[in-house]
């Protein structure tokens, strides 16, 4: 009968598709595997584990996932261990809820209504605080705690991403099971376009991690604006409708014209590579020897992209408030920008945002 809901707790709540979105398609190839996803406007996280088993019925292979849903995804890596041991414990005893009900009995909150639509709610404030020291168990299995390996995985792209997820771009990350370090790379392409300017972009769509998407989510992902996902069905690479900006393992790529330039990296983003890559070597000189340095290389991460942005921003806004409104080369250099290399991403940027300001910056040929 392909893909179920065996169990579940309130008994109640509406879990239509979450049995494909909590087992990525492919996952029977693999022996285990952890997943993050949205479900209306909660978040899941679910664990896979396959097991091989002498039974005709269940064709050779058992394969079970559990996960939990909550409102926000920052604090749902705790459970990541729970998860993982229950669900081990459900290929080997089927059945058994004990401990799931104990767990639910335990953690349970009030859920938001199925039926509001994202527009009528807060939007979801997922990034966590930015002093990492209060939370000292955020490491590797938090989204949080990968944003190193997705800098050394993309090497100078991070770049061409930054610009994307700033742009609020549709973003798609396509990679064959395990999806587990795909999602932690969903949660750290919006990190890269963190803002904290007060008073900015009242109307500029929220930059939405939807983590695992497949087929089943075509419908829902073709109101979206702007979104960054990942899946493991080559399919979605045809539905060129769905996406602006698709990832294929280290390969970024769009089918938009205008955006092409954009997937050039110039001088100003290697001088940015090469900024962010000395600071994270003078972090690791700094530490003592045999200290663990993995939140404070997080924090480094992400407050260099929060500065970067902000200083953007806030040039953007002085001179939008300012007499005659022009944006200069010299600008363009003090926001840590290429005038010629990125004219069309602070064109986008200006338009996404909607900032008053005209843009002057020379013809190539006169430089």
């Amino acid at each position: 009968t392909g893909n179920m809901v065996e169990w579940c707790l309130p008994q109640d709540i509406d879990l239509e598709g979450v049995e494909f979105k909590s087992m990525a398609s492919g996952s029977h190839k693999i022996q285990s595997d952890f997943i993050y996803f949205r479900k209306g406007l909660c978040f899941g996280l679910a664990c896979f584990a396959n097991m091989p088993v002498e039974s005709e019925l269940e064709r050779g292979a058992r394969m079970k996932s559990v996960g939990i849903l909550s409102p926000s995804y920052t604090l749902l890596y705790r459970y990541m261990h729970f998860l993982e041991n229950q669900v081990r414990h459900q290929l080997e005893m089927p059945g058994h809820y004990s401990h799931l009900e104990a767990f639910y009995d335990d953690k349970k909150g009030v859920l938001p209504d199925s039926k509001g639509t994202p527009t009528s709610q807060q939007p979801v404030h997922w990034l966590p605080s930015i002093h990492r020291y209060m939370y000292p168990e955020m490491k590797i299995t938090h989204p949080a705690g990968c944003m190193s390996q997705f800098i050394k995985f993309f090497g100078e792209q991070i770049l061409v991403l930054w610009k994307f997820a700033l742009l609020r771009k549709r973003i798609l990350i396509f990679s064959p099971p395990p999806v587990g370090v795909v999602c932690y790379r969903v949660y750290c392409c919006c990190c890269l376009a963190n803002v904290s300017l007060p008073g900015l972009g009242g109307t500029v769509p929220e930059s939405k991690p939807f983590f695992y998407v497949n087929v089943a989510d075509i419908e829902m992902l073709e109101t979206e604006v702007s979104y960054v996902a990942c899946t493991t069905e080559k399919i979605f690479e045809e539905k060129r409708d769905l996406y602006d900006v698709y990832v294929d393992n280290q390969n970024v790529k769009t089918h938009h014209d205008h955006l092409q330039p954009l997937l050039k990296i110039n001088n100003a983003d290697k001088e940015k590579y090469r900024r962010l890559n000395d600071q994270r070597q003078m972090l690791m000189y700094s530490q003592e020897v045999g200290e663990d340095c993995s939140s404070c290389e997080e924090d480094l991460f992400i407050l260099f992209f929060m500065e970067q942005n902000n200083r953007i921003f806030q040039t953007l806004m002085e001179v939008s408030a300012s007499q005659d409104k022009t944006l200069t080369a010299d600008h363009a250099r003090g926001m840590g920008l290429d005038p010629q290399g990125d004219r069309s991403f602070l064109m986008d940027l200006l338009e996404v945002y909607g900032i008053d300001v005209m843009l002057v910056i020379d013809n190539p040929c006169c430089t």
